[in-house]
């Protein structure tokens, strides 16, 4: 089994080829091809590399499928004995990746 973690938009990511992942906003148009560099771990069948802190020579090719928002977060504050309450809404963006190749 050959899977990479990567490390993109603050997260640890555990990714194997022909999947797709959704990380925080990238910016780039649907279609297009990005490459993820900042790879920590590579494991290509029981051939196991580890980097320190980042391996330079592998690179994974990614497709960017669409974007799209997340799931909607309600931040609801209240001051008490003061009749304060504040109600806020967010939804961030993300982007669904497609893993192409991992190349070693």
């Amino acid at each position: 089994m050959n899977y990479a973690i990567i490390e993109a938009s603050g997260k640890q990511l555990w990714i194997e080829e022909g999947k797709f992942y959704d990380l925080n906003y990238i910016p780039g148009e649907p279609g297009d091809l990005i490459k993820l560099n900042k790879i920590l771990f590579v494991n290509n069948k029981n051939n196991i590399q580890v980097g320190h802190p980042c391996l330079t020579s592998i690179t994974i090719k990614a497709k960017i499928l669409r974007h799209m928002k997340g799931k909607k977060v309600t931040v609801f504050k209240i001051k008490p004995k003061k009749n304060n309450k504040l109600k806020q809404g967010h939804r961030q963006k993300l982007t669904r990746l497609l893993i192409e190749k991992i190349s070693i």
